[in-house]
């Protein structure tokens, strides 16, 4: 089974409190718990925007990337995920 992202931010889900929810409460499972709530979106800005904003927590996780490759990464890697296709 392969790992799933989030489709807006593309944080893995792989524990169930890192899933969104759905109005209606259950659980979504596209979207992380930053990015999704209540079945709403959390951030309403670009994907320019998203990506900074995912810059630090990138480096945090892969501390042999340099910002330019993680932003670089990302600038690549966005435009794929479902929410800014």
């Amino acid at each position: 089974m392969s790992e799933k992202f989030c489709q807006s931010c593309a944080m893995p889900l792989g524990n169930e409190k890192d899933y969104g929810t759905n109005a209606d409460g259950s659980r979504n499972d596209e979207y992380c718990n930053y990015c999704y709530e209540n079945g709403e979106f959390t951030f309403s800005g670009t994907m320019e925007e998203m990506i900074e904003i995912c810059v630090k927590p990138m480096l945090l996780a892969n501390k042999g990337m340099t910002e330019e490759q993680v932003r670089n990464s990302m600038k690549g890697y966005f435009p794929t995920l479902k929410r800014w296709k």
